[in-house]
């Protein structure tokens, strides 16, 4: 039978986590207040989605959206600081689940932009933690998804830039551009790591059980960047891997004469569903 290798840091992380905790206290509290919403899904999880629309806890994206009588749970990701300021405006109740980890981004992105810096942020620009983060620089701000990209962006000589990224970026990929940076455009540049710390730890994870593995199964959302990249991550490793969001997604054929599996999964990812991942691979091998 073969041997699946589970990461000892797969699922939730310390900023989901402390995100779920306070929206289960304002769904528990007993109050005649109005109607629970998140602003924008609270994690990147279609499975949490589904139990919260189920206690009737629904995400909104926009303000216009916010009675004014509702409490409105601030997302892990964080939400741009206009958009507080609108939810406020229009009386509801705000919660913020921001991670804290985002929090400090944000203040330290808020920092230095006030002493007239300008941010050079690597992270993904759809990305609503990215979103938050670029409400407190300033508008010269530029978000760069790639080495290549940056150095095709035009930067001003006789400007103080400084170099962050989104906090779920890849801490290699990281390091690389900060030191390309330094040798090709700003040999002073003032870089501030704002990488988190169960990232690092998780992709690091990842990577050890991949080079130990015939294949490697990421388990998470679709739509969750930090499992998105965790699978990059993984596959640049050069073993075989598949990211899936449910038991019910794994390919029987992939498998077959497969004798090592490492198994992992997102900060966004319950561990329910990656026991079930665990089982239903048990199950398949089993069965061989």
């Amino acid at each position: 039978m073969a041997e699946i290798i589970r990461a000892d840091t797969a699922g939730f992380c310390m900023g989901v986590d402390l995100a779920l905790q306070k929206l289960n206290r304002v769904v528990q509290e007993e109050s005649d207040g109005g109607p629970i919403r998140t602003f924008g899904p609270i994690i990147h999880n279609p499975h949490v989605l589904r139990e919260y629309a189920a206690l009737g806890v629904h995400p909104v994206e926009q303000p216009e959206e916010i009675q004014p009588n509702s409490r409105v749970v601030v997302r892990a990701h964080g939400i741009p600081k206009q958009i507080q300021e609108a939810l406020e405006n229009r009386g509801a109740s705000l919660v913020d689940a921001t991670c804290p980890k985002v929090k400090k981004a944000q203040r330290l992105i808020q920092d230095m932009s006030s002493k007239g810096h300008h941010l050079l942020l690597f992270g993904e620009r759809e990305h609503p933690e990215v979103a938050g983060l670029l409400s407190y620089a300033d508008s010269k701000a530029k978000v760069f998804e790639s080495l290549q990209e940056l150095q095709s962006l035009e930067l001003q000589t006789g400007e103080s830039y400084f170099l962050a990224a989104q906090t779920t970026q890849d801490r290699r990929e990281f390091n690389a551009i900060v030191e390309a940076v330094r040798k090709r455009l700003f040999s002073d540049i003032p870089v501030f790591d704002t990488i988190c710390d169960t990232t690092r730890q998780r992709q690091q994870e990842a990577v050890d059980i991949a080079g130990r593995v015939d294949i490697m199964v990421v388990v998470g959302g679709y739509e969750s960047g930090n499992t998105r990249r965790l699978a990059q991550v993984v596959s640049t490793q050069g073993t075989p891997s598949l990211h899936i969001e449910r038991a019910e997604e794994l390919p029987t054929s992939l498998f077959e004469g497969v004798q090592r599996v490492g198994l992992t999964a997102g900060a966004s990812t319950p561990s329910q569903v990656i026991q079930e991942v665990e089982e239903a691979l048990h199950r398949l091998f089993q069965r061989a």
